[in-house]
């Protein structure tokens, strides 16, 4: 099976996408709008092995989008909230053939692209079209889906001492987790999930929308996340099931608990929480009010998202844990490649047909991340004596912002261009709700006069909101470890900030 097959799997009439005030695409006209966007690609000269950059708000289109794009050729979907800069390394990084926006759309990504000379193309919506029916150009040419050794999805993971990475994936990768995850979950046709996720990350795209797709099930697709209209769009959908990031959670929590009847009622089969650690507290709580199982699972973008995942029937959830083992092979390994017993504590590694066949052009840093086949994900965990997975700690410098995974390294590059500055290290800190925050200490240029709120003014234009530091410290130095390196990991508590 590949991405093209997979629209398949739905019976002809019935419901693969929809959206709040649209009507619904059937799976014959999905299957019909990825083979005629197919060969509207293919008019322009684009085949196979080609990227499509993918700029479009979260909705039915940017569903759809993906699913034809990647049917054909390699999907890169974008951030539509990035700055012109972030568009400008992105694409460079990339080099898709072609860049798809929204109709009139004034996205920075437009001249981003310009100056790089790649074509964009708007997504045209006929008006009463159902959803995720679109058009991009008037030509079609003769074209053969992906085979499942061709890219089918590209993303970007975040590195810490140097560039983002780039993580191709393909069509076998997304096929093997796609199976892992509808097995997890025990997705069927009649499921209905709705999208609150961002399509632009893995876990939309593959646990949400793929998945669904897979099965034959349907998937509602809204603009984005809105606590205060989700229980009302739940329970319009009629939704079976969704799937979230903590800080999503708490907030769609503190509404259900002033409405707990509405909750029960939506008579949810389960609902699924990943990207990052659920407190324990809140998943006891999201399973009184919903009435349901709590899946809590563990993905990263490099496994093509899900490695482990709660089992889905009722009791057999651990809270704290995200889960036994879903992808072929997951174990803890010592810094020397040695695999350890269960309740000993060390690196989470994972193979098998889900992971990445390594990052693009970068020799260094597939070197330190494979070993012996094995992929090593920088979190620190553990695996109790029921084969369930802890997550202990990490080993990596990424800050997880609430799911967003983000660069240190990114952010500290942006400050240093200030004229004032002299040092910028960014780190985590803990947060209540998005589990981390990012936070910036900043040594200045001869003591020169510098307030926090000039810096934040300065990356405005520079990182996307939530990049961006909440707190920013000016000090006179930044500790360094024994070997007078700058170790992020524990700096906020170095400087006396936790």
């Amino acid at each position: 099976m590949t991405i093209r097959s997979i629209v398949d799997a739905g019976s002809t009439e019935a419901i693969a996408l929809s959206a709040p005030n649209r009507s619904a695409l059937s799976y014959k006209g999905l299957r019909n709008h990825c083979d005629q966007i197919g060969k509207q690609l293919a008019s322009q000269g684009l085949s196979n092995s080609d990227r499509v950059a993918i700029v479009l708000p979260n909705g039915p289109e940017m569903a759809s989008a993906f699913l034809a794009v990647a049917s054909y050729m390699s999907a890169a979907p974008l951030n539509p909230s990035y700055k012109q800069s972030e568009y400008a390394f992105y694409l460079e990084d990339l080099k898709p053939s072609l860049v798809i926006v929204e109709e009139n759309s004034t996205n920075p990504v437009r001249t981003a692209a310009a100056d790089l000379s790649i074509p964009v193309v708007e997504a045209k919506v006929k008006s009463g079209s159902p959803a995720g029916a679109f058009e991009l150009f008037q030509s079609e040419a003769d074209i053969q889906p992906s085979n499942l050794d061709h890219e089918a999805l590209v993303l970007h993971t975040s590195g810490t001492t140097s560039r983002p990475k780039v993580v191709p994936l393909l069509q076998r990768n997304i096929l093997a987790s796609t199976r892992n995850i509808s097995a997890s979950l025990e997705l069927t046709a009649t499921d209905h999930c709705l999208n609150i996720m961002p399509l632009f990350h893995i876990h939309g795209l593959i646990a949400v929308l793929a998945t669904s797709m897979s099965q034959g099930a349907s998937v509602c697709c809204s603009s984005g996340f809105n606590a205060l209209k989700f229980l009302e769009l739940a329970k319009e959908e009629k939704i079976s099931w969704y799937s979230g990031v903590p800080t999503m959670h708490q907030t769609i929590l503190l509404r259900a608990q002033k409405q707990p009847e509405a909750a029960r009622a939506l008579g949810l089969r389960f609902l699924r929480s990943s990207s990052a650690s659920l407190p324990p507290a809140v998943f006891s709580e999201l399973n009184d009010v919903f009435g349901c199982p709590v899946i809590e699972a563990y993905g990263m973008t490099e496994a093509t998202h899900q490695m482990t995942s709660n089992p889905l029937e009722l009791g057999k959830q651990k809270a704290g844990c995200v889960g036994i083992v879903t992808s072929p092979e997951v174990c803890i390994m010592d810094s020397s490649g040695n695999q350890l017993s269960p309740g000993e504590e060390g690196e989470v590694c994972i193979r098998g047909e889900n992971v990445t066949p390594g990052y693009e052009n970068n020799e260094a840093a597939n070197a330190s991340s494979f070993t012996n086949g094995w992929f090593r994900t920088g979190d620190q965990g553990l695996f109790d004596r029921d084969g369930y997975l802890k997550i202990t700690g990490r080993l990596k410098e990424i800050i997880n912002r609430g799911g967003e995974k983000i660069s240190p390294k990114e952010i500290d590059e942006v400050f240093m261009k200030h004229s004032k500055v002299s040092k910028a290290i960014s780190f985590s800190v803990k947060h209540p709700k998005l589990g981390e925050d990012i936070s910036l200490a900043v040594v200045l240029k001869n003591k020169k006069n510098c307030k926090p709120n000039e810096l934040k003014d300065f990356a405005q234009n520079k990182l996307a909101r939530f990049k961006i530091p909440k707190n920013i410290y000016i000090v006179d130095e930044i500790p360094v470890g024994a070997t007078g390196k700058i170790q992020r990991i524990g700096l906020a508590k170095k400087l006396g900030i936790e």
